[in-house]
C-alpha cells in the first residue's frame, strides 16, 4: 500500500445506536432459516422462498420503524438510523448468500476479495424509508469473474426486494482516480462506512482516499461545495421560505446541514457532527441546535416517505396537513395546525441558515483564501465607525461585550451596513443573534434606535438585503415584536409563495427598486407615481405593516391598521402620517379588488373607488403599495394584464379626482372614440354612421379604442354572415383577444366559455355586447395554463376552431371538458366552500354577482350555464384566480335589461351558482 506516513488514519465511524434491534430485524434467526432452506431445497429451488422471507423481513422492519415514528413522531434521527440498520442487516445476509451458497470459493486468491461500503446518506447511517441504497463494491485490484458474479448476484437480490440501488463497482485505484475527478463521488466516499465483506480491502480504500484524494485539496473542495450549494439554492427558489419547501435539497434543508458536516470532515477528519465542537467550528449550544434542526427535518422527511410510499422530499400542500397531524400540531386561534407546523418548519430552516453563517465564519478565519466568496462592495470607506471596526472590509466588533454595553448598537450595525454598503462579519451576526435579548421596551422606545431603524427601512439603496440580515439575526422581530409574530408564518394556500415576513421584506425591496427607477420597464406608472409622492416614508412603513396582523384570527387589514396606530408614533411618524399609514394598511386590498373584480368601464366602479380614496396622494400611495404587494407574492403572479387593469383604474380615478368627471363626460368620451375609429377605417361617412349606430353607448364606454377598431374590422369582414371569430395575441395585456361576432341567442356565453377551455385556454376577462340589430359582439381575454398569451398560428387556429365547434354543437362539450386536465392538481389539498354574493349597489345599471369557489376545469362554463338556466343576460365577466381560489364576477340584468330586484329570484340564482361551482354542469344544453 502506498500510504503517506504523515496522513493520520481517519477516526472510526461511531455505531448508530438503535434500540430493540431484533424487533426491527433478527439477522441471526433469518440466517438460520436461510441455511435450512438451502440445505433442504438447494440453491436454485430455495431462491423464491428466501426472497419471500427477505421481503417479509423488509416489510416487517419498515412497519416496526413506522410504528415507532407514530409513537414518537419527532424522533427523526432514531427513524433514520433504524432504517439504515435494517438495510445493513439485509445487505449482510445477501452478501453471505452470494458468497456462501451461490458462488463459494474454498481458497480465495488475493484478488477474490470484496468490501461492501455504504456511501452518501446511507454511509452516514441516515435513511428515510424509501431512500436510495447507495453502496460501493470495492475490490483490491481489477475485478475478477468471481467478484463480478458476487456483485451481480447481490444486485439482483436487492432489486427483487424493490430497493432502489445506487451502486458502483470499482477497484481501489479506480475509486481514487474517479474521486479526484468527480466532486459528487468524492463527497459520497467521504461518508463511506464499512458494511460487510473484507475489512482489509475497506481499510486500504479509506486510507488511500484520505491520502491520495483528500490531502492538499481542502480549499478546492470547500469552494466547490459552496458553489454547488449556491447552485442548488438557486434551482430550488433561492429562499428558505418558499411555502412548498424541499426538505432535502432546499435552502435551510438537510443538505445544507450535511454540507457543513462534509466540509468539517474533509478538513478535520471528524467522525461525527458532534466532533465539529472539538475542532472549534461549532459551540456546544450551536451543535445542539444543529442536532435539533436535523432531528426535526429527518422526522418530517420520514413521515413524507411513509405517507406517500415513495422517496418524496418536497413538502407539498397535500402532504402538509397529514404531516402536521402525525406530528401532533393542533389548531390555535387564528392559525390552523398546518400553519403552526409550517411556521415551526421555517423556524428550523432559519436555524440552519444561522448555523451555516457561523460555520462559514469560523472557516473564513482559518481558511479565508479558499472559502471567502463575497468581496465587499465598498463605495466609500467610513472615517468613523461609531466604535465598530473593519475586518477585511466587513463590520466587526471590537470586543464580545460591545452590544451588551449599548444595545442600540444592535440596530446601528445594520444602519452602518446599509449606509456604507458593507457586509457584516458573520461573527458579529452571531453576537447580534446571541445578544438580541438585550432589546427591551426601553430600547424599542428610544428615539435614536427608531431613527436608525427608519433609515434602514426607507433606504434608497438595498433595504431588502439589510432587513433580511436583521431578520436572520432575530433583531427585526425583537425590535418590532408585531413583526416577530409573523416571522416564518405561512399561509396555507397556493397563492402565496413565501412566508409573511419574507413576502413583506421582498415588497420593501421592490419598493426601493421602483423608487430608484430600476423597474421602469415593468412598472412605468408606479415609477412615475413615486416621483410625485410627497411622503415616501409613509409608503415604506405601510408596506412593512400591510400583512403584519395575519394569523390573529380576524381581518388582518383592520387589525393591521390598529397595529399601525400604536407603532407609527414610536417609529417617529407624525399624527397625520400615522393616520395615512393606518388607512393604507386597512385599504391595501381595495385597489386590486376593484381592478380585478369590477367592471372598470362602469362609472359607478370608479365613483365608489374614488369615494374611498379621496385624494391624489392616497391614490398614488395605494397604487404603488398594491403593485409591490402583488409582485412580492411570488414568481408568475404579476403580469401585464394586471398592470393594465391597475393602470386603467389609476387613470380613471386620477381623472375624476383632478378634473371632475363632468369635464370629460360620457358623451365626450364616446365622441372621441368614434372620431378615432373613423380615422382608422377607410369608410365613407354614410358607411361609418351605419356601422356606429349598430353599437350602443355601453359598448363605446366599455371597450378601448384599439379593441373597438379590431371589432369593427371583424364586423365589416363578416358582411352578411352571421358568424365570425377572431383570435390574435394582445401583448399590451399579456393575453390573447378572442372575439366572437354571432347571431345572439340564449346559451351563447357558456358555449363560448366551454370551447375556449377545450382549446386549453383560461378566460381572464369577458365583455359581452349585443348590437342594436341583434348580433352578439363578445370579447374574451384568454391565457394558457401558465398565464401566457397564445401567439402561435396553430394555437390561435385551435382556439377559433374549438369555439366554432362549440357554437355549432358539432361535438358534445361535456366529455371534452371532463377530459381537460386540472390546471392545479395540488388544489385537492384545499377545500373551499363555494359562495355567491349579490351586490345591487355596485352598479347603476347592473346587478353584480360574485362567486368564490375552488378553481377547477371549466368552472366558468358551469357558472355561465347556471346563469343561462336562470334566464339572465350577462354583460361582462371578470375572472380572477388566487392560487386554488377562483373569484368570478358577473354584471347581469334580466332579459329586459333591468336589475334583478326580487329577493326570491336572487336567492334562487345564488343557489344555482353555488351548486354549479361545486359540481359539473348537467342537462342537455351543457352537453
Amino acid at each position: 500500500m502506498n500510504i503517506k506516513a504523515n496522513i493520520p488514519e481517519p477516526a472510526p465511524e461511531p455505531e448508530k445506536r438503535v434500540s430493540r434491534q431484533r424487533d426491527i430485524i433478527d439477522r441471526r434467526a433469518l440466517t438460520e432459516e436461510i441455511d435450512r432452506l438451502f440445505a433442504e431445497h438447494g440453491v436454485a429451488k430455495a431462491r423464491a422462498q428466501i426472497l419471500a422471507l427477505l421481503q417479509g423481513a423488509l416489510n416487517q422492519g419498515r412497519e416496526e420503524i413506522g410504528k415507532r415514528l407514530v409513537e414518537n413522531p419527532s424522533a427523526g434521527h432514531d427513524a433514520a438510523a433504524a432504517q439504515s440498520f435494517l438495510v445493513d442487516q439485509l445487505i449482510r445476509i445477501i452478501h453471505d448468500i452470494a458468497v456462501k451458497y451461490q458462488y463459494p470459493v474454498s481458497n480465495p486468491s488475493s484478488g477474490e476479495r470484496i468490501a461492501l461500503m455504504a456511501v452518501g446518506g446511507y454511509g452516514r447511517g441516515e435513511m428515510a424509508p424509501h431512500s436510495d441504497v447507495d453502496i460501493a463494491f470495492i475490490t483490491p485490484s481489477k475485478q475478477t469473474s468471481w467478484t463480478e458474479q458476487i456483485v451481480e448476484a447481490m444486485l439482483y437480490w436487492l432489486w427483487d426486494l424493490g430497493l432502489k440501488v445506487g451502486q458502483s463497482s470499482r477497484s481501489i485505484d479506480e475509486m481514487v482516480h474517479m474521486a479526484k475527478d468527480d466532486l459528487s463521488i468524492r463527497t459520497a466516499l467521504l461518508e463511506g462506512r464499512y458494511v460487510w465483506g473484507d475489512t482489509g480491502v475497506y481499510e486500504e480504500a479509506k486510507l488511500r482516499f484520505f491520502s491520495d484524494v483528500v490531502e492538499g485539496t481542502h480549499r478546492t473542495f470547500v469552494s466547490e461545495k459552496l458553489a454547488e450549494r449556491d447552485s442548488r439554492h438557486h434551482k430550488m427558489g433561492d429562499s428558505r421560505y418558499v411555502v412548498e419547501p424541499n426538505v432535502k435539497e432546499g435552502k435551510g434543508g438537510l443538505r445544507d446541514l450535511q454540507t457543513l458536516y462534509w466540509i468539517g470532515k474533509y478538513i478535520h477528519r471528524v467522525a461525527s457532527a458532534e466532533d465539529l465542537i472539538e475542532v472549534g467550528l461549532l459551540t456546544r449550544g450551536e451543535f445542539l441546535r444543529f442536532r435539533k434542526a436535523a432531528n426535526f427535518l429527518w422526522a418530517v422527511r420520514c413521515h413524507m416517505h411513509d405517507i406517500t410510499g415513495r422517496a418524496e422530499d418536497r413538502l407539498t400542500f397535500d402532504l402538509q396537513p397529514e404531516v402536521a397531524r402525525r406530528m401532533r400540531f393542533a389548531d390555535r386561534k387564528g392559525k390552523s395546525s398546518v400553519e403552526r407546523f409550517m411556521q415551526y418548519y421555517f423556524l428550523n430552516a432559519k436555524v440552519v441558515g444561522n448555523l451555516t453563517g457561523v460555520f462559514l465564519a469560523h472557516l473564513d478565519e482559518t481558511h479565508n483564501a479558499g472559502v471567502r466568496r463575497f468581496i465587499p462592495n465598498i463605495i466609500r470607506r467610513p472615517k468613523k465607525l461609531k466604535g465598530f471596526i473593519l475586518d477585511r472590509g466587513r463590520l466587526a466588533l471590537p470586543d464580545e461585550k460591545f452590544f451588551e454595553k449599548d444595545p442600540i448598537r444592535l440596530i446601528e450595525i445594520f444602519q452602518l451596513a446599509d449606509k456604507y454598503e458593507l457586509e457584516i462579519h458573520p461573527m458579529a451576526m452571531r453576537a447580534a443573534r446571541r445578544d438580541a435579548k438585550f432589546i427591551d421596551n426601553n430600547i424599542r422606545k428610544n428615539k435614536r434606535a427608531n431613527k436608525l431603524f427608519m433609515e434602514v427601512l426607507c433606504s434608497p439603496r438595498d433595504p431588502e438585503l439589510v432587513l433580511r440580515w436583521m431578520n436572520e439575526a432575530s433583531i427585526f422581530g425583537r425590535f418590532v415584536p408585531d413583526f416577530g409574530r409573523v416571522v416564518a408564518q405561512m399561509q396555507f394556500d397556493m397563492y402565496h409563495h413565501y412566508t409573511v415576513d419574507e413576502h413583506s421584506i421582498r415588497a420593501i425591496g421592490l419598493l426601493a427598486k421602483i423608487g430608484s427607477g430600476e423597474l421602469v420597464d415593468d412598472h412605468p406608472n408606479s415609477t412615475e407615481t413615486m416621483k410625485k409622492l410627497k411622503n415616501r416614508r409613509v409608503l415604506f412603513v405601510a408596506t412593512l405593516l400591510h400583512d403584519i396582523a395575519k394569523g390573529r384570527g380576524g381581518d388582518h387589514s383592520i387589525l393591521g391598521a390598529e397595529v399601525a396606530m400604536k407603532l407609527c408614533p414610536r417609529l417617529g411618524l407624525e399624527p397625520y402620517e400615522t393616520e395615512l399609514v393606518a388607512w393604507l394598511v386597512r385599504s391595501h386590498l381595495l385597489m386590486s379588488a376593484m381592478a380585478f373584480k369590477r367592471d372598470l368601464s362602469d362609472y359607478k366602479t370608479i365613483q365608489d373607488f374614488v369615494s374611498q380614496v379621496k385624494s391624489m396622494e392616497r391614490l398614488r400611495l395605494l397604487t404603488v403599495l398594491t403593485v409591490v404587494d402583488i409582485r412580492a407574492v411570488g414568481p408568475g403572479v404579476w403580469n401585464s394584464w394586471k398592470r393594465q387593469l391597475l393602470t386603467d383604474l389609476f387613470e380613471s380615478a386620477e381623472e375624476m379626482l383632478l378634473l371632475g368627471h363632468k369635464q370629460r363626460g360620457r358623451k365626450e368620451r364616446i365622441d372621441q372614440k368614434k372620431t378615432i375609429l373613423a380615422e382608422a377605417l377607410d369608410l365613407s361617412k354614410a358607411q361609418f354612421d351605419k356601422l356606429a349606430k349598430r353599437l350602443n353607448d355601453p359598448y363605446w364606454i366599455a371597450e378601448q379604442s384599439d379593441i373597438i377598431e379590431q371589432n369593427a374590422r371583424l364586423m365589416i369582414a363578416a358582411g352578411e354572415d352571421n358568424l365570425a371569430i377572431s383570435a390574435e395575441a394582445y401583448p399590451e395585456r399579456g393575453a390573447t383577444l378572442v372575439t366572437i361576432y354571432a347571431a345572439d341567442h340564449p346559451g351563447l356565453f357558456f358555449r363560448i366559455a366551454g370551447g375556449i377551455h377545450v382549446a386549453g385556454g383560461n378566460i381572464i376577462d369577458a365583455r359581452i355586447h349585443t348590437t342594436r340589430d341583434g348580433m352578439a359582439l363578445d370579447n374574451f381575454l384568454v391565457q394558457d395554463q401558465k398565464g401566457r398569451a397564445f401567439s402561435e398560428a396553430s394555437q390561435l387556429e385551435r382556439l377559433k376552431q374549438a369555439v366554432e365547434d362549440a357554437l355549432a354543437n358539432r361535438a358534445k362539450l361535456a366529455p371534452k371538458l371532463e377530459a381537460r386536465p386540472l390546471a392545479h392538481s395540488r388544489a385537492d389539498a384545499f377545500k373551499i366552500t363555494p359562495m355567491a354574493l349579490v351586490d345591487n349597489e355596485a352598479s347603476n345599471r347592473f346587478t353584480v354577482i360574485e362567486v368564490n369557489a375552488q378553481d377547477r376545469p371549466a368552472l366558468l362554463n358551469a357558472l355561465a350555464y347556471a346563469l343561462f338556466e336562470s334566464k339572465v343576460t350577462v354583460h361582462s365577466a371578470h375572472i380572477s384566480t388566487y392560487g386554488e381560489r377562483a373569484v368570478d364576477t358577473f354584471y347581469i340584468t334580466d332579459l329586459l335589461g333591468s336589475k334583478i330586484e326580487s329577493k326570491a329570484r336572487l336567492n334562487s340564482l345564488k343557489k344555482k351558482l353555488t351548486v354549479a361551482a361545486t359540481f359539473q354542469p348537467v342537462g342537455k344544453e351543457a352537453a
